[in-house]
């Protein structure tokens, strides 16, 4: 298997998108990170499109083609892939795989999410079908409902407050203050968060991440020849899948996800690091619940002292590990198809020093985190500054 490096990235900034179609924000998050990366759309061998659901939300299937056709790609070969909010994350994991096998030399992998076209009804009914449709979203549960569950699960075997979850989001919020790609680049209170609107007790609006329009992109070469193309390549050193049961009461616990901590544990042995060696992450924190699970399943913190951790600092500038500096899924957005491609875009800016204003000083390795529902699917990357 060949080395593989990112040579370049781009994305849209997220947020609410009325005057711009899905194409629209493809096309900018595809030609900057081509720009970035200094080539020509000529040298692309192969492509890979996470979006999860672009015929729900607007009507548009056959992506691949539609993408393929918008960025003057054809007639190399575009595919599309989906794994619900996870889809960004396998369609990196799916470029990565071609270039390592030796199958294309220059690939790029892309995200995309046009979420903002439906009222939030139908958004959330096209959401459902993350989770199991018959046995879950039939039944009236929706996401926040399922991630209430598990936050109520944390709260009573682990002493998990809504002070803590508040943690997460006002923490988030303060970092996303600081990315102009950010959807919400304003700080909140723990106050602000524990007086907003319940949505799924705990649950309340400020634990939850938005509804959001974006697009990411990302260019992969071996590394051998990455420096051709870039002084600055980043590595991706492991990239790891792992699977669990679509429904949750099908669970053998409400208070992980197994999938992220399987996944983890291989792509930290493919990498030889353990979590010590990360300097900077991002994690899918869809709700506050999520991320407080994510870093405990990732390795970072014990089970049952993720709360406790965000709440005194420790998952930020100056504390154990800087989590989430994009502002995460809820402050910086969830297109749901491009955000573990806006991951892998945050961890390339914060290796290569270009973070500005949420720098980690002299990260070396980075890691992000992509899940698919209620954690069904997870997706692990591994990177490292490679110059």
């Amino acid at each position: 298997m060949r080395r593989v490096a990112i040579i370049g990235v781009g994305m849209t900034k997220f947020g609410e998108h009325w005057e711009r179609g899905y194409r629209d924000l493809v096309v900018e998050a595809g030609v900057k990170a081509i720009e970035d990366a200094g080539i020509s759309g000529e040298k692309i061998d192969a492509g890979f499109v996470g979006t999860m659901a672009s015929g729900r939300l607007i009507g548009q299937e056959h992506v691949g083609a539609l993408i393929a056709d918008y960025m003057g790609l054809n007639p190399i070969p575009v595919t599309r892939v989906e794994g619900a909010c996870a889809s960004g994350g396998i369609a990196l994991r799916q470029a990565y795989t071609a270039v390592a096998s030796g199958v294309a030399d220059i690939v790029v992998a892309g995200g995309v999410e046009k979420m903002t076209d439906l009222d939030t009804s139908g958004v959330s009914d096209a959401l459902g079908g993350a989770g199991d449709q018959e046995w879950e979203l039939f039944m009236g549960a929706t996401f926040p409902g399922l991630y209430a569950l598990m936050a109520r699960r944390h709260m009573l075997e682990y002493g998990t407050t809504e002070e803590m979850l508040a943690a997460v989001a006002v923490k988030n919020h303060k970092h996303g203050a600081k990315n102009p790609y950010a959807q919400y680049q304003n700080e909140i209170t723990i106050e602000t968060v524990l007086k907003s609107k319940i949505v799924a007790d705990p649950l309340k609006v400020f634990d939850c991440s938005p509804i959001t329009d974006g697009a990411a992109g990302v260019i992969l070469a071996p590394l051998d020849i990455a420096y051709s193309y870039t002084k600055k390549p980043i590595e991706i050193v492991a990239s790891a899948q792992a699977s669990d049961t679509i429904s949750l009461s099908a669970r053998k616990s409400l208070t992980e996800i197994a999938a992220t901590r399987i996944a983890a544990q291989k792509a930290y042995k493919d990498a030889k690091v353990t979590p010590k060696d990360i300097d900077v992450v991002e994690v899918h924190d869809c709700f506050t619940i999520a991320e407080i699970m994510a870093i405990e399943d990732l390795g970072f913190f014990k089970k049952g002292e993720g709360g406790k951790a965000s709440l005194e600092g420790r998952t930020t500038f100056g504390g154990d590990v800087v989590v989430n500096t994009s502002g995460g899924l809820k402050a910086a957005g969830h297109p749901v198809g491009a955000t573990g491609i806006k991951q892998a875009v945050e961890i390339t800016w914060q290796l290569r020093g270009q973070a500005e204003g949420r720098q980690v000083k002299d990260a070396e390795y980075g890691l992000s985190h992509n899940v698919g529902g209620s954690g069904a699917t997870a997706v692990v990357h591994i990177y490292k500054k490679a110059y």
